[in-house]
């Protein structure tokens, strides 16, 4: 018996087992793109799968809804996987473990997926249901959303003929998204040089943050734990000559990082000051990001003096005022719609290798000019360094516009499941809708979902009474004809 047996709507949930048994973190979506291949062909449905690995599925409209507008459902097949230390499962090969606790589901010791497995869920779930009534149907699941909207960007747009899309890739019950922020991801490469020193070598954690969707929670001004050791790097330093062997924070680039470790090489004299500053450094961060975290731990290994391997004075410097200098977080909020963040960045993951120090930045904003002035920022303070900087991927903005019928009629199909007005929003994090708009000439499209919580971490939970409300509210959506 499945660990979601029983649960309404039952074709959602089996298809959403069938997900979780098959790793689909991005870059590793081969298996999952397959079965969304074989799930077509089994079932006599026309599908696409293109050399990306992008799958669109055709569905012809039902009797008597021929004459309405095709609809485009649309998500992404691939996951943000992450899990914990002590997860007992490797997400990178291994079915997710899903559990039920109340009201939520969630994936032992890793992220869950419902982004934006759920999506996907719905559609092969609408695809295997021949009695439900729609007009012609045009689903199409991308890959490496989570990674620059590649999927999406490298689709041919000719495969589509429809104009209005249902993009389900939201988060919050009751928000239609019409409206959200562009993006880059960038890269700098900050080379170091190595010598010979005998000391302690001191392995040091910062863990227990909450972390988060950049897109999403950047406003809650949750701590990042990168930009956290470059501040631990600056108390030790001011405290004690010491030396940089590695660094290793965060795993993906527009998620908040929730963990950071650093190894340092410190005087066998140091080590008592040492622990003393990380202990005060701790206290400092939990008073600091009161009632923004709930926990925030700093710990230290040390083991006993031998000659290592590690960065000079210089680039141990070079390494700690990269992350003091580089700027991090909600940068300018919107001056036309309160509360709205209109530029941000995030460093979401830090890396040694044997040559460099790797910083990893996820620029978000809604006007073309805040991507660039950040841009230009952390080029600058990286080259001042000696860093060599990259720019990987960038997607554009999707623009409001006041007149969109499909939004039209999905306000009057929610009033009439929900009793109320949905809310209409504008969000900082970036869809795919941007991307689409520019392929598809008189593009309409609404982005929604049911309510998931904590997404891009191993806390990740779906809500099980929400999935089934969105799911009735989609069923009436699309037997609902247009007004003619």
């Amino acid at each position: 018996m499945g660990a979601l047996e029983g649960l309404q709507p039952a074709g959602v949930y089996r298809f959403f087992e069938e997900i979780a048994k098959i790793p689909h973190g991005s870059y590793h979506v081969d298996e999952i793109s397959d079965y969304l291949v074989a799930f077509a062909k089994e079932r006599n449905l026309k599908v696409v799968q293109d050399e990306l690995k992008n799958v669109v599925i055709y569905k012809a409209a039902s009797d008597g809804y021929e004459d309405e507008e095709t609809v485009i459902i649309q998500g992404h097949m691939d996951m943000v996987a992450v899990q914990d230390a002590d997860a007992p499962i490797d997400i990178t090969k291994d079915p997710l473990m899903l559990m039920q606790d109340g009201n939520y589901i969630f994936a032992k010791g890793t992220s869950l997926g419902a982004d934006d497995g759920i999506a996907v869920a719905y559609a092969l779930a609408i695809l295997d249901d021949d009695s439900l009534k729609h007009p012609a149907l045009e689903v199409v699941i991308t890959v490496n959303e989570e990674v620059g909207l590649g999927g999406a960007i490298g689709l041919n747009g000719a495969l589509l003929s429809g104009k209005r899309m249902l993009n389900i890739d939201s988060e919050e019950e009751g928000i239609f998204t019409a409206g959200c922020a562009g993006g880059m991801s960038c890269e700098l490469k900050l080379p170091f040089v190595k010598e010979e020193r005998r000391g302690c070598v001191c392995t040091i954690e910062i863990s227990g943050l909450l972390g988060g969707h950049s897109g999403v929670m950047i406003h809650h001004g949750r701590a990042n734990a990168n930009v956290l050791m470059g501040r631990l790097w600056m108390a030790i330093g001011t405290a004690m000559d010491y030396r940089l062997i590695s660094a290793n924070g965060g795993e993906k680039g527009n998620a908040i990082p929730t963990d950071s470790v650093s190894t340092i090489v410190i005087d066998e004299e140091n080590t008592e000051l040492l622990q003393t500053i990380l202990q005060n450094a701790e206290a400092l961060f939990r008073k600091e990001f009161e009632g923004k975290e709930t926990e925030i731990f700093v710990t230290v290994e040390i083991k006993p003096a031998a000659v290592v391997s590690c960065m000079d004075k210089t680039s141990t410097e070079k390494c700690k005022h990269l992350l003091l200098a580089q700027p991090d977080g909600v940068q300018v909020y919107s001056g036309v719609v309160d509360g709205l963040v209109e530029t941000s960045l995030n460093m979401g993951i830090m890396r040694t290798n044997e040559t460099d120090l790797l910083t990893h930045y996820d620029i978000r904003s809604s006007r073309k000019s805040g991507i660039s002035a950040v841009r230009d920022k952390v080029k600058i303070i990286g080259e001042i360094l000696g860093g060599a900087f990259e720019e990987l991927t960038s997607y554009p903005e999707w623009e409001y516009c006041s007149d969109s019928p499909l939004r039209d009629k999905m306000v009057d199909v929610y009033k009439e499941v929900y009793g109320r007005e949905p809310k209409i929003d504008i969000i900082h994090a970036g869809l795919e809708c941007g991307v689409f708009a520019e392929k598809i000439e008189g593009f309409d499209a609404v982005s929604f979902g049911p309510n998931i919580l904590d997404i891009h971490t191993t806390k990740e939970r779906l809500d099980i009474e929400s999935t089934k409300r969105v799911w009735d509210f989609l069923l009436r959506l699309l037997e609902t004809k247009d007004k003619k």
